[in-house]
């Protein structure tokens, strides 16, 4: 199996506050999620961490939702084409939009592991710029929700979250 390089370009608002742990996980969550879905090139990812406030402000520009979400993902392909020759010497997957705010808060409402909500996210995000769209039907929504829980598996089975601190 093809070691994928992996590029990405951290940012965050400015009142977002990261840790190295924030980066390291993403990091995981993307290279496990391209290394199980097979994708043939190394990837270039801009992954941006914010708050619920520049969040909400993004989902009502770009998707008419009035609301802060969890994360956001904006494609560079379509369904996933990734044409060979713009994929030299890396395809650029697209960005994601993370808030740390809004998935912390998840977190506890559903009693999991705040850092967990952040993979999870991650992983759901990358899903979405190789072409998953569970919103496009329900076989669709049944065919990410798979694919998430069979990544999530291999994440869990490499790292635990049980020792996580309160942020």
């Amino acid at each position: 199996m093809k070691e994928t390089k992996l590029y990405i370009d951290f940012s965050r608002t400015e009142e977002t506050k990261i840790a190295l742990v924030h980066k390291s996980l993403v990091r995981l969550a993307i290279l496990s999620t391209l290394m199980l879905e097979d994708f043939p090139y190394d990837a270039r990812v801009s992954v941006t961490f914010t708050d619920n406030a520049y969040i909400h402000k993004l989902n009502r520009t770009y998707r008419s939702v009035d609301r802060p979400t969890d994360v956001l993902s904006f494609p560079m392909y379509a369904d996933g084409d990734f044409p060979e020759a713009e994929c030299i010497p890396y395809a650029e997957l697209g960005d994601i939009v993370l808030s740390l705010e809004r998935a912390y808060e998840q977190a506890d409402e559903i009693g999991t592991p705040k850092l967990r909500e952040v993979v999870f996210l991650t992983v759901h995000s990358t899903l979405h710029l190789l072409g998953y769209d569970h919103e496009k039907s329900e076989e669709d929504d049944a065919l990410q929700c798979e694919r998430q829980r069979v990544i999530m598996e291999y994440i869990e089975d490499k790292i635990s979250f049980e020792e996580e601190d309160d942020e």
